[in-house]
């Protein structure tokens, strides 16, 4: 059975991301003081006194804000509350009861679920005095509790936790992890939802959408992914407020723990330097690739459809081993091919080959004769076998291995390539003194 679930919703910054982060005993929600910074549904596996649950954490539910996202928001906090086990409806009781919390409140009773009202930024042990208004919201028995500093915490989670229903425990899932990356506004969100079949994550023609990196479990054929979406990656340069600075962290999070990267271009853009420098964070940190060259179907006619192809290996040369697609993720045309060219990627990320076949490889790299000379000594490679996987590393013993240069290492791996499927991993070429 999965875990139950805990949903924490509530007016923009009354502080449910600092209250996810006090549960959770870290900073995994991204706190800043700017409102809307947690726009998308946030999950996280949480525990009290031995009690496993989900918490999520969602945008602030604002019934006036007509900006952007505040449909949108609305939308994905009342989703989780829907989902939820229990909802927690957080209050600022430092501003009191304020326009719209009664307006939500009724919309969270129409959820049916259990609502705990929790009046945060009571700030001083024992003065519960600021939360007598609350009563009037018709939700029970208003909680005082001070994210910031921790009081009233423990015994709110006492009584959530007594409150959630019983659960098998879970078993963890093998799952290939999946990164979806790429610069601001590239169609990461849309691609996500496309590969899911739902609105998961907030899309919106604004760059910058996705702050939070979110993870869920999808099923494609037998094979089980779990999908990251994460931050678009701007230059460091760009990086100005600190809330974009946390988002930049968390997407190299998800780059560092994912079997595989599908980088999302805006082909209409073509490849600029900021989708090299994204690229060269995935192939520095060794995850197997997949580049989709995203709103293919506006690209205009044959002959720029052309250009942007012929500038992909100029480009992007340095991950020459990953598949392109040409997609659209609004429409879904082309979608179909990703799932298979991720687990294709993933199948060569994890492969091992065998000592015989690498050293029969390595027979016919011998017979062509091509080395490296330097005074008396010749580079002579004796034997390959391979010392790793995610990604593949493989190591050469040689009498010389001082000598091999990096225009060498290139040739071998290309003559790898050409001989072993290797498509869409980075390898890793290591060479040893021969014993």
């Amino acid at each position: 059975m999965s875990l139950p679930i805990v949903a924490v919703v509530g007016r923009p910054n009354v502080g449910k991301s600092t209250f996810v982060n006090r549960i959770m005993q870290g900073q995994d929600a991204i706190v800043h003081s700017s409102s809307g910074v947690t726009r998308d549904r946030s999950y996280h596996k949480a525990d009290w006194n031995g009690v496993d649950f989900m918490l999520i954490d969602t945008g602030g539910i604002d019934l006036l804000d007509n900006d952007e996202f505040g449909p949108s928001i609305r939308a994905q906090a009342m989703m989780a509350a829907e989902q939820a086990d229990i909802v927690i409806f957080l209050v600022d009781g430092k501003a009191g009861v304020a326009s719209g919390d009664a307006d939500v409140a009724k919309l969270l009773r129409k959820s049916g679920r259990p609502i705990f009202l929790v009046v945060n930024k009571a700030d001083t042990p024992g003065n519960d005095s600021m939360i007598h208004e609350f009563w009037a919201l018709g939700l029970g028995q208003p909680w005082a509790v001070s994210a910031l500093h921790g009081h009233g915490t423990g015994d709110l989670l006492d009584e959530i936790v007594s409150s959630l229903p019983e659960t098998e425990p879970e078993p963890e899932i093998d799952a290939i992890n999946v990164a979806i990356i790429g610069r601001p506004n590239a169609g990461k969100s849309s691609l996500f939802n496309r590969l899911l079949g739902h609105e998961r994550s907030i899309v919106s023609e604004v760059a910058g959408t996705t702050r939070d990196a979110l993870d869920t479990l999808v099923e494609h054929e037998g094979v089980m992914y779990r999908l990251v979406d994460t931050a678009g990656l701007r230059r460091k340069s760009q990086i100005d407020e600190s809330v974009e600075y946390y988002s930049f962290v968390r997407a190299m999070r998800a780059i560092d723990r994912a079997d595989v990267a599908v980088l999302v271009i805006d082909s209409p853009l073509g490849v600029t330097d900021q989708d090299q420098r994204v690229a060269r964070f995935a192939a520095e940190r060794g995850s197997a690739m997949v580049v989709v060259l995203n709103k293919w179907d506006i690209v205009g006619g044959p002959e720029i459809k052309a250009e942007v192809s012929a500038v992909v290996p100029e480009k992007l040369g340095f991950i020459g081993y990953a598949p392109v697609l040409r997609i659209s993720a609004l429409t879904g045309s082309g979608a179909g091919k990703i799932f298979p060219a991720i687990h294709r990627s993933y199948v060569s990320f994890t492969q091992t080959i065998t000592t015989s076949a690498l050293n029969r490889f390595l027979t016919d790299i011998r017979a062509i004769g091509h080395t490296i000379s330097q005074g008396r000594k010749t580079l002579r490679l004796n034997y390959v076998t391979q010392t790793g996987n995610k990604p593949p590393v493989f190591s050469f013993f040689a009498n010389h291995p001082d000598l091999v240069d990096d225009s060498y290492t290139r040739y071998l791996e290309n003559r790898m390539r050409e001989t072993f499927d290797l498509t869409g991993t980075p390898i890793r070429i290591r060479f040893r003194k021969k014993v």
